[in-house]
């Protein structure tokens, strides 16, 4: 080894014998913490929150069914600002607006030939009625609802339509958009091919005899024909029948009738806030439902969920933003109540919007669009809720049905992911009822609710439009 390479060696050796507090040192990041105050709201709401089955209870059992524009969703926003008023909230105030109204009427159904039997169906919204004595028609079968925009043009002329299919269960929900398709607008694509009559396979997952409801809709100046959905088990059953290869006829007896215009609105109460440049959070659910249930589920449970979060930010003290609690009128009917409040309130400072309408099932995951400058408040949300089994999700929010309108106008969404696995077993049925809620899980959703609201309420960042953070 030469000089030159000891020397090298010594000088490198040298080098590593500095002291320590030569060496530049990169400071660790301090570690995201949540107001401790926020922290023992959320648990105290898991371990014992009763205010959010006392509302849906009281909703479901005072009130029962609250079909959109009818007196029974009047009696809803009547009991609701009384609620909302006894328990501490401001402004409570009903916002009006106008529309029409469908009611249902006698259902009935039968196969007549070639074997026959009685069959279980109801209504969908917005549909026709048939002659008083009923109609009697052969039943031409398309397995999916690509099948019947594919017939030809007057080819059901004088006969009943039947879309059959079979609604994938999901935990998001996901596959409701697709198969409601069949819903949505079958009755309307054969009605222009000249059927007289739609029967469609119910949009759900569960195996009773109970068909599920939902609005259709026909294109101004259509003359809706009478639409219904068959329960699960029947449309099955029909199917069966049909694929003996005999010819199928069945008779419908559906009276329902529009009424007019008619009288809704949203219900809207306040936590105010510190800081009215700040932004006002929107929070809430709809409050009519179908009528076939009491509507526990579908959103009685939203309402609930989301006014027993925001009462448990009120008794932590005012909260930096005013927290906005809306329970939105006629959503069923064509998300009436999201879409006034969008277009009423547009010119408002909004920092963010949620809605809970997804049932009771416990939360399994959020969605946010915060943007990138409020990023702290997103690290906040996630320690937050961390405790509560609530991960962040790549997907995007969308503000939910109500709020998906304000949200399009460039408001921040949070959505907290309820578990929507059997969600579709009930969903616009008879069995909507108050006994297929989970009281843990409520309490769950309150605790998710009232850590997002906690964070978000008192966040010192500005929270601005949307813009998903990846």
């Amino acid at each position: 080894m030469g000089e030159m390479t000891h020397r090298m060696l010594a000088a490198a050796a040298a080098a590593l014998a500095l002291p320590t507090a030569a060496v530049a040192q990169v400071p660790a990041a301090a570690p995201v913490t949540i107001d401790p105050a926020v922290a023992k709201a959320r648990d105290a709401a898991l371990e014992g929150d009763t205010l959010a089955w006392e509302i849906v209870e009281e909703l479901t059992t005072e009130v029962g069914p609250r079909l959109a524009g009818t007196e029974k969703e009047a009696q809803a926003r009547a009991w609701a600002v009384r609620k909302l008023k006894a328990l501490g909230f401001s402004n409570v105030r009903v916002d009006s607006f106008e529309v029409q109204v469908w009611v249902r009427g006698e259902e009935r159904g039968e196969i007549v030939t070639p074997f026959a039997q009685p069959l279980v169906l109801t209504a969908l919204g917005n549909s026709g009625a048939t002659p008083p004595e009923g109609l009697t028609a052969p039943v031409v079968f398309f397995p999916t609802i690509a099948n019947l925009q594919a017939a030809p043009a007057g080819s059901l002329r004088g006969k009943i339509a039947f879309v059959s299919h079979a609604m994938t269960r999901t935990q998001d929900g996901s596959s409701y958009g697709a198969y409601g398709t069949a819903r949505r607008i079958g009755p309307a694509v054969a009605a222009e091919k000249g059927a007289v009559a739609v029967l469609i396979r119910s949009i759900g997952t569960d195996s009773h005899r109970m068909p599920h409801t939902g609005g259709t809709n026909f294109p101004t100046g259509m003359t809706p024909i009478p639409a219904a959905a068959l329960s699960i088990p029947d449309a099955e059953q029909l199917e069966r029948v049909l694929q003996r290869g005999k010819p199928v006829s069945v008779k419908l007896l559906l009276t329902p009738r529009q009424t007019g215009l008619r009288s809704s609105g949203n219900v809207i109460a306040e936590v105010p806030g510190r800081d009215p440049s700040a932004g006002t959070i929107v929070i809430g659910g709809h409050l009519d439902s179908w009528d076939l249930a009491t509507g526990a589920i579908d959103d009685g449970a939203g309402v609930a969920i989301t006014t027993a979060a925001a009462k448990r930010i009120m008794s932590m003290g005012r909260p930096r933003r005013t927290i906005r609690v809306v329970w939105f009128g006629s959503e069923e009917i064509g998300l009436f109540g999201g879409n006034h409040y969008a277009l009423t309130h547009k010119g408002e400072r909004h920092a963010t919007v949620s809605e809970s309408d997804f049932g009771a099932g416990r939360i399994w995951q959020f969605r946010t669009t915060l943007p990138a400058a409020a990023k702290p408040v997103l690290e906040r949300l996630t320690v937050a809720l961390a405790p509560l089994g609530v991960p962040l999700s790549t997907a995007t929010a969308n503000g939910g049905p109500d709020g998906g309108p304000l949200a399009r106008t460039g408001v921040a969404a949070i959505d907290l992911q309820q578990d929507g696995t059997d969600y579709f077993d009930l969903h616009h049925t008879p069995d909507d009822t108050l006994d297929k809620i989970d009281k843990g899980a409520l309490r769950q959703n309150v605790a998710a609710w009232t850590a997002m609201l906690g964070v978000v309420a008192n966040a010192p960042e500005t929270i601005g439009a949307a813009d998903p953070i990846r």
